[in-house]
Formats: structure tokens, sequence, C-alpha cells
């Protein structure tokens, strides 16, 4: 049976058209205190005037009441079955920051965290730690920890609190729990094996995190570590073969250009402000077809709790948003990899709006872009894995199925 990533790839066809792809981080929420999500309360009279002009939709990233993580948010809008090709945020991160990963290696996303009494994890971002700081704490790791039971230990600097940790040595096995309650005011979780051949990474894993407790003992901001994502490198089609296109990515945080370099997209440099992203599209405009620009801001704000710090991302993110609108695309999508309502703080289940804009769609009755809105919208709920389809579809660049 033809798969429809083989059958988008048979139809591909190259073209001149332009595609761009704003992936606003953790877009959808919920009702704040006046009765609107984040999304509804905020002023964005760009993203107004295109969804008026566009259509609207919801996405559904994996499944019905599935939440979803970043890693498979992303694949899914990339056109890849969440389902069937699984990618560890571990290898993504590290991939993001330039770790060098051979084969038999396992990486994990590290958060330096603080313990309080029995091990109880109370701040999971030990108060998101400077990076400058995280980086000094890493290299005295990397002088007191350079191996655990024989496996060499490599640490890497990412984002304020959080870096990178490469775990090299023979018998290692990417089949292991995260090492993270999740949650806040919980005891530690530690990381178990989900198979016999992975007892030993798992063993490594919570022993390095006990070391890092023993090196950090006395600190009164950082007492240890959580570790999650464990993986290896996996093996993706990459978006050129699949579809025909020359993708750039666009992203500050590591993780994503991580998962941009996965499936052989070139990481372009720009600064971290919206206005510096969507710039450097603009340099780049004439060598690629496709662009994925991914924004951190509104997820941030949202799992931090702050209904109105999210509601104020939304807004200069729409201040900016004439700077890739003036480019005239011919595909042009806005929307989240998941929903980060602050009522949650954290990532939901819940379908993420969708903003889809081409000279050749059929405009519904949106008047605004909102959850309501987009929940009555033209385009319905879709599986998020079909989103790339579309847009190839929208900018022609899809032969016609059959006689």
């Amino acid at each position: 049976m033809t798969s429809r990533m083989e059958l988008l790839s048979r139809l591909a066809v190259e073209n001149q058209t332009k595609m761009v792809l704003l992936v606003v981080d953790g877009l959808g929420g919920l009702p704040g205190p006046r009765g609107l999500t984040e999304l509804e309360s905020a002023r964005t009279p760009h993203l107004d005037e295109l969804a008026a002009r566009g259509e609207t939709g919801l996405l559904e990233m994996v499944d019905l009441g599935i939440t979803v993580g970043s890693g498979p948010g992303h694949l899914a809008l990339f056109g890849y079955d969440p389902l069937e090709f699984s990618v560890g945020r571990g290898i993504l991160e590290a991939l993001g920051v330039g770790a060098a990963v051979g084969p038999g290696d396992i990486c994990a996303r590290g958060n330096f965290c603080r313990w309080g009494e029995r091990e109880i994890v109370v701040d999971r971002r030990a108060g998101r730690l400077p990076t400058e700081r995280s980086r000094q704490i890493l290299e005295r790791l990397g002088r007191e920890i350079p191996e655990i039971d024989g496996v060499r230990v490599t640490c890497y600097p990412s984002q304020e609190h959080r870096f990178v940790v490469v775990f090299s040595g023979a018998g290692l096995d990417e089949r292991v729990t995260d090492a993270d309650p999740q949650k806040e005011d919980r005891p530690m979780r530690w990381a178990t094996a989900r198979a016999p051949e992975a007892e030993f990474t798992a063993r490594t894993a919570n022993a390095f995190i006990r070391r890092v407790a023993e090196v950090l003992e006395g600190d009164p901001q950082v007492s240890s570590c959580l570790l999650r994502g464990f993986s290896g490198v996996p093996l993706l089609p990459d978006l050129k073969s699949l579809y025909r296109i020359r993708s750039a990515a666009l992203a500050d945080y590591p993780m994503y250009r991580g998962l941009a370099r996965l499936v052989g997209m070139n990481i372009l440099e720009s600064g971290p402000r919206y206005g510096d992203l969507f710039h450097a599209v603009q340099a780049y405009w004439d060598d690629y077809d496709f662009f994925y620009v991914h924004v951190k801001a509104p997820h941030l704000a949202g799992e931090d709790g702050d209904f109105v710090g999210k509601v104020r991302a939304l807004e200069a993110l729409d201040e900016e948003l004439n700077l890739l609108t003036d480019l005239q695309p011919t595909v042009f999508v806005v929307t989240g990899d998941h929903s980060t309502p602050s009522l949650l703080k954290g990532h939901s289940w819940h379908p993420v709006p969708l903003l889809f804009f081409s000279p050749y769609g059929r405009p519904d009755d949106a008047v605004s872009f909102g959850e309501r809105v987009c929940a009555r919208g033209g385009l319905g709920k879709i599986e998020a894995s079909k989103l790339m389809g579309l847009m190839l579809a929208h900018a022609l660049r899809l032969m016609k199925y059959g006689a």
C-alpha cells in the first residue's frame, strides 16, 4: 500500500513558487479571565486581515486527546507521520548545538534543576539559569565527570538552564524513560529501561545525575539535573529528495535547528528577535523555495502560566508580520507545533489554530484569527501530517494523480 509520503514524493515537481511556514510555538490556548484565549485576546490586525483573506482551521497534531511534544509536532508539520517516524528530543537538541554524535552514541537533553528535601524537584529549570552560568557549570562537570562506568560523557551548553549530554561507549540503548518528574514539587523520577538491553544505559544516566548532585553539593540555586529524550541518530528521508524543494530554517533555539537539520534543511543565521528572523527570510528569499520560521516566546509565556505575557508575545509578533507578508509568498501558513495554554502551564492535547493563505484558496467567513474562528473555518480539522501536501498543492508543486 502506497503511503501518503510516497505518493507526494511521486507527484512532486519543481517550480519557482515560494512557501513560508511560520510556527508559533505553543500557539493554542484556553479561555482566560474574560472568557477569551490568549490568541483571541491579543490585538493582531495583520493576522486578522490575513485570516479574512485566507482559510482557517485546526490541526490535530497526532490524534484526539494526545498531548504532543515539539519533536513529533514538527515532524507532522513537515509531512512525516509522527507515529511512523520517531525522533528523540535528545538528538534534536544535540544536532542543534552542533554536538559530535557518532554511531552507537546516545544523547539526552538536560535541564539543571533544584531539589528540596528527599529529592523533591522544586524547580525544574533552576530559576532559568543564565546561559553563561550553565556554561561554567558544564566546564566543571567536564573536568570532574569525564566518564561513568567506562562510558565517555560529553556535555554541550544550549540556552539558559538547558544542555545536551552525549554518552559514548559500548552497549548503549536509547530505550530509556525520562529522568524527570515533568512537574514541580514531585519526587525525582529516575530513568528506567524500557527493554532489557537498555538497563546499562538507564544505570549510567542515573549515575551521572547522582554525580552531578555530588559535584554541585552546597550550590544554593542548582542541585543536579534532569535528563529526557534519550535517543540515537535516526534516519529520515530529507525534504529535497521527498518534495524537490530547497528548504531553509530560521530558529533561535537549538532543538528546532536540530530538527530542521535532521530533515535536510539549511540552517540560516539571524538574531533572536522576530524582526531579525523575518529580515533573514528577506535576505535569503531568492535562494530557497520553502522557509520554516520558528518563534518561541508565546510558548515560554504559556509555560510560565503568564496569560498576559503570552498575549503580548503574540501582539509583538503581529507587529512584525508584514516583513513576511510583503514578500508575497505563494503559500503562507501560520500555526503551531502544539498548544500551550497558560492555564495548564505546559503542552496540551488541544488542536492548534491554523491560518492558510494562497491565491488558490477558498476564503471562509473568518474575520479574525483565534481558536473559535478556526473551529468554524473552511479547512475544518485536519491531520497535521497532511499540511505539507496541502502547501505543495497550493504552490502548484504536485502533478495530477492518475489519468
